[in-house]
């Protein structure tokens, strides 16, 4: 299937969009015929019948069965080719221009997440909704832009203010590049010609015969390396001072990392991991050959390694656990004197008669 920009045009292209429906001015015999339409109903007309009709005042849609009042202002030259795109661009703009607000207004991004989601629910009733729709959906517009109104000029206010100032910002970064630009030039100039003045100076001094000569090799590359640094020291001053202050937004709420969510934790943060032993990922066992060697042990998302955890789990549990630590810390229940001793006394004898046939009878 053919994606080529032109072929699609032959293919697609509707004779009559070349026509316009009032005077029927054909774009084939007219190349210069410009057509217009009005956000009211767009319908497309010739910019000849828009001067003749709408020049003098309002005036009805000329076209069959529409019967809007047209203004002349109104009138602008399509973006898009397809209708229903320009349409949808202009109710979004226009909707956009009611619910201005923007994310640093909200307490949390699920309140500006729904509020995006009511605007999208808004713009698609006035695009594919009924008449229906598209009369409520105007009514709430129309009451929202009442009820808001110095809220929505405060936002396109601010709108505005920071459009201005990105401005600024984009003039200023290029100025400034600019700069950097032309002090690396000048930088590399000045470098250049105290390399040469450097190379003659030491040609001279080793001509006369003064001193060592690694010794003023030395010396000339130090004196070089320290008006570069020099050099580059006032360029960045000269830089950071050149910056315009009234870019320096103030008030501004302090940027936090988001935290990353993390995963959902059934236990509570309770760390499960065996303290007592290191669970490995295979042991030797006689009874788990054959489940190994037959892969149908492993169907239906049975793991080897959950046996094994649990096996060593049930092994080991228990091990820290004392009973009389857990007798001690267990307070005893409070009882008369006189009824615990006769107690004991009567229990006594059975005690020593149950201990004395355990040690006789030990299997």
């Amino acid at each position: 299937m053919m994606r080529n920009g032109s072929a699609s045009k032959g293919l697609d292209s509707n004779p009559s969009d070349d026509i316009c429906p009032v005077c029927k001015s054909n774009r084939y015999l007219t190349p210069t015929l410009q057509f217009l339409i009005n956000p009211e109903c767009y319908h497309k007309m010739c910019s000849t019948c828009v001067d003749r009709i709408f020049t003098s005042g309002p005036a009805s849609c000329p076209v069959p069965y529409c019967g809007k009042t047209l203004r002349k202002k109104g009138f602008h030259k399509a973006f898009f080719g397809d209708l229903k795109v320009e349409r949808e661009c202009d109710i979004r703009k226009r909707v956009g221009a009611v619910y201005n607000k923007r994310q640093d207004e909200f307490e949390t991004l699920l309140d500006w997440n729904n509020y995006l989601e009511d605007v999208e629910g808004l713009i698609f009733d006035l695009v594919e909704g009924s008449k229906e729709d598209r009369s409520r959906a105007e009514e709430k517009l129309r009451a929202y832009k009442e009820r808001n109104l110095g809220e929505i000029e405060a936002n396109k206010r601010a709108g505005l203010e920071e459009v201005e100032m990105e401005k600024r910002r984009e003039r200023a970064e290029k100025e400034a590049a600019r700069q950097r630009r032309l002090a690396a030039i000048k930088e590399a100039e000045e470098e250049k010609m105290d390399v040469e003045k450097s190379r003659r100076d030491v040609l001279e001094k080793l001509a006369s015969g003064e001193g060592d000569a690694r010794e003023i090799t030395e010396m000339a590359q130090k004196i070089v390396l320290k008006k570069a640094g020099a050099r580059k020291t006032a360029n960045e001053s000269m830089s950071n001072g050149s910056r315009d202050p009234d870019l320096a937004i103030r008030g501004l709420k302090k940027k936090v990392a988001p935290t990353t969510e993390k995963p959902y934790d059934p236990f509570g943060g309770i760390d499960l991991t065996p303290s007592r032993y290191v669970l490995q990922d295979n042991y030797e066992s006689e009874w788990l050959q054959d489940a190994k060697r037959n892969q149908q042990h492993t169907a239906g998302g049975y793991s080897f390694h959950e046996y094994y955890a649990r096996t060593m789990f049930e092994a080991f549990s228990g091990l820290g656990v004392f009973i009389e630590d857990e007798v001690g810390n267990k307070p005893a229940p409070a009882a008369p004197s006189n009824i615990g001793t006769m107690t004991a006394a009567v229990a006594k004898p059975k005690i020593k008669q149950e201990f004395k046939m355990e040690l006789d009878d030990v299997f």
